[in-house]
């Protein structure tokens, strides 16, 4: 029993460590770098923390293994917590905790490279079945292998393509990065396919770093599984001309190669390009890294590398480059010989990927424009550019290939093409899917570690539309993605390899009122999919009656019409757990036979997006298995005001509403306030709200509280003393509030208050003195003097003082 409990604490103590980990690097800019770089190893090293989880109570794995595990994640959250502290001014105490994260990071990674297979090698007989489970995952986890994949040849400066465009700009910034005095790396990192290695090539050959460093550049294509001492031999190789010593390790690999720097080349400037470098691969990188004047490194990578602070990322082409580049592969002398909208066609569906530009082009020079309207044609109707183009495929499928050994990662990406291209993804609806699909936590916290390190691999787009948010309640309330149309394209090709019985996941994209035939087909084998993604345009009418895909979990509906007609075959879906609606429109669509068939008894999480809701009718209430609805830009005031059906009985576990820009939503109607499970709610944007119900205080289990930017807001209600057991209240920019309820200091469980911008607060209760569990209050500066006073006898109260810093680009499209 205790081996279990103490298994049960590494799960904790790990959830923990991630959760100060995140809650950190969105709050501290400066150890931002350190903290990013130790999330990619705490995701890698997750699972098998699972796995030991799993194996205490299968193999009895030794307890006081589990404690010092338990300890040393602890350890670590205690020091990330302790930079909170670290003031900006302080650069002597910034270096030190630096310094601090990283040698945390690598004892941790020490222990799960070298302590736990020495323990589980002592255990050998009894748990052999678990030495053999966990070394497989273990040899996953590993950054540096030391294999025997050799290199041949020297490293000598390659020459540039024949021809290149769109790179002039690029390449100046990154030159000049380079060149900087106080620069010894610099990371060129952008997604595959982006010309990353050809603008690399054209730094070298450039006059002015010819100039500087003369014969002194070394350029060395990395391998996946690199071997430091055989990339230090082609380096003295290429000078030398000549086999040198084989070295006894790589720290004595590293000691040959700065004597030869020193020895050969002297005081004379060197260059040393690592093109290629994989993720895992920064303490190799580090290991170049000698403290010899005039010396520096560039390294080229698909891949994000925070652990370094000079990064240059490149982006894809703009659509005229992309057309020069494709007509001069497609085309004799680039003077286009059909018709120009089939060459745009096909120029955007490369994304402005060079080497998909390129590709493409090559293999339809010299065709006859039959082959190009039945390419352009093939593509819009679904077919892969990956079909016609193997050599593309081969490519750029090594970024996927790379997330092997990181299941839930790898299927974390996989599932974003389940959405439609081009546009952004909230990342709450992900979070949606993957509490169901992966088990992931509610906050969002592995949902934003795992974005995170998709961006980090150059998978993702990822940003934060309001960077003064500081909730570490709910880690993906601002957060939006965006795949790259070209990775978009080459998941939902291997989403369809194999078998339409056997995929997980199904992604139809529909056209017209043309259904697959697969999908209507009643002599189809049983689908096993768990997930359903239907995109349709807006001429689909067509009927879904004879669509049967019973196993679906996650359903997702995609569309662009003012009216549109939840799919009949929901009724016989008993096992779906996550419906995401979302209509990409610019008018709010009409959902026709809403509100949802009561058949979905195990429906848990319904999100809605620019939808008009005109009921809610007996059916949806009744959906006893509901514990989360979303609403984002949709009209549900009436709906809300006209629903009179009693509370009992209903939703027994619905514990969140989130309702986000619903304009024409007034006032919150009294029963909402039976609904006594509820654990949060957040109003957000709510222009119109001006009042909340009195029997506001019969939440008695609310735990969250969010009202922010509900500008006609006028005040609280008195009875929201009765939530003891509120712990987050969020009044950010609600500027019509003048006044907070006398008795505030009710609210025993309260550890976090937000109040940006409430301009119209001038005093508060003197009740607060007895809100002694609160931890932080998040202002500006124009609300900081109310609560300064509060320190005297608020012995746990932090002040956090934020600007507002709003991304208008990454609203809804």
């Amino acid at each position: 029993m205790a081996d279990s409990l103490a298994g049960d604490a590494t799960g904790v103590a790990f959830d923990l460590l991630m959760k100060a980990v995140l809650d950190v690097a969105m709050r501290v800019a400066s150890f931002r770098s350190e903290l990013d770089h130790l999330i990619t190893t705490l995701i890698s090293i997750k699972p098998f923390v699972e796995d030991i989880e799993k194996l205490n109570g299968v193999l009895n794995y030794r307890q006081e293994g589990a404690e010092t595990l338990n300890n040393r994640f602890e350890q670590g959250e205690k020091l990330i917590r302790e930079c909170l502290k670290i003031k900006r001014w302080n650069p002597i105490q910034k270096y030190l905790y630096a310094k601090k994260l990283k040698e945390f990071e690598s004892s941790l990674l020490w222990y799960f490279q070298i302590d736990v297979h020495v323990e589980l090698a002592r255990d050998g007989k009894n748990i052999s079945a678990g030495v053999n489970f966990l070394q497989e995952k273990m040899d996953k986890v590993i950054s540096i292998q030391n294999n025997d994949s050799g290199f041949s040849g020297w490293c000598g400066v390659p020459g540039v393509p024949d021809f290149v465009v769109g790179l002039d700009v690029q390449l100046q910034e990154l030159k000049a990065m380079l060149l900087k005095d106080e620069v010894p790396i610099v990371v060129l990192s952008g997604p595959c396919g982006s010309g990353k290695t050809t603008l690399a090539k054209l730094l070298c050959n450039d006059d002015e770093i010819k100039g500087k460093y003369g014969n002194n550049i070394f350029f060395q294509i990395v391998s996946r599984s690199p071997n430091l001492q055989l990339m230090v031999q082609k380096v003295i190789q290429s000078k030398k001309n000549q086999q040198v010593p084989i070295s006894e390790n790589d720290e004595d690999a590293i000691y040959q190669l700065k004597q030869f720097f020193l020895r050969q080349i002297g005081p004379s400037p060197m260059l040393l390009v690592l093109d290629d470098m994989w993720s895992g691969s920064e303490s190799l990188i580090e290991h170049f890294l000698l403290p010899i004047h005039g010396y520096k490194i560039l390294v080229t990578s698909r891949f994000v590398f925070p652990r370094f602070q000079w990064t240059y990322k490149l982006n894809m082409l703009n659509y005229q480059d992309a057309m020069t580049l494709f007509r001069h592969y497609a085309f004799r002398d680039g003077v286009c010989t059909v018709q120009k909208h089939l060459v745009g066609e096909v120029v955007r569906s490369c994304s402005g990927s060079p080497l998909a530009l390129t590709v493409v082009g090559k293999s339809l020079y010299r065709q006859p424009e039959d082959n190009w309207i039945r390419t352009v044609q093939n593509w819009s109707q679904g077919q892969s550019i990956y079909d016609t183009n193997m050599v593309l495929l081969s490519r750029l499928k090594t970024s996927l290939d790379a997330l092997d050994g990181m299941a839930v990662l790898k299927n974390c990406f996989l599932d974003l093409c389940s959405f439609p291209e081009d546009q952004r993804i909230h990342a709450a609806a992900l979070m949606d899917m993957w509490a169901e699909l992966y088990n992931l936590d509610e906050s969002g916290m592995y949902t934003l570690a795992y974005l995170k390190e998709l961006l980090n691999r150059n998978l993702v787009d990822l940003t934060l539309v309001r960077k003064d948010d500081q909730d570490d309640t709910d880690y993906c309330k601002e957060h939006f993605v965006m795949q790259l149309r070209l990775l978009r394209d080459m998941t939902i090709h291997q989403s369809k390899q194999g078998s339409i019985e056997k995929r997980e996941r199904l992604i139809v994209k529909i056209n017209g009122n043309a259904l697959p035939e697969w999908l209507t087909d009643q002599k189809q084998q049983h689908i096993n999919a768990h997930i359903l993604s239907i995109t349709t345009d807006n001429a689909f009418c067509s009927n879904w009656s004879k669509v049967k895909i019973p196993d679906v979990k996650v359903l997702i509906l995609n569309f662009q019409v003012k009216i549109y007609t939840i799919p009949e075959f929901m009724e016989r879906m008993s096992y779906l757990t996550v419906l995401l609606v979302t209509n990409y429109g610019f008018t709010q669509a009409y959902l026709e036979n809403f509100p949802l068939p009561s058949q979905l008894t195990n429906l848990k999480r319904l999100r809605l997006e620019n939808i008009s809701i005109h009921s809610i009718a007996t059916s949806i209430l009744r959906l006893k298995n509901l514990q989360k609805i979303s609403m984002t830009m949709c009209e549900i005031g009436k709906a809300f005001e006209e629903c009179t059906i009693s509370m009992s009985n209903t939703w027994p576990n619905l514990n969140e509403i989130n309702i986000v820009y619903c304009d024409n939503l007034i006032e919150i109607p009294a029963w909402v306030c039976g609904l006594i499970h509820l654990k949060k709610i957040k109003l957000r944007y709510s222009h119109e709200l001006v009042t909340l119900p009195a029997e506001l205080g019969n939440l008695t289990n609310l735990e969250e509280l969010s009202l922010q930017s509900c500008t006609q807001l006028l005040e609280l209600p008195e009875s929201i003393s009765g939530l003891r057991k509120l712990r987050f209240l969020d009044l950010s920019d609600c500027v019509e509030i003048d006044h907070l309820p006398e008795r505030l200091g009710d609210l025993c469980g309260l550890r976090r208050i937000c109040m940006m911008g409430c301009t119209a607060l001038s005093e508060l209760p003197t009740s607060v003195k007895d809100l002694v569990q609160l931890e932080r209050v998040i202002c500006d500066d124009e609300t900081t003097y109310l609560w300064n006073s509060c320190k005297d006898y608020l012995d746990k109260l932090e002040i956090v003082v934020v600007k507002e810093d709003i991304n208008l680009n990454w609203f809804h499209q």
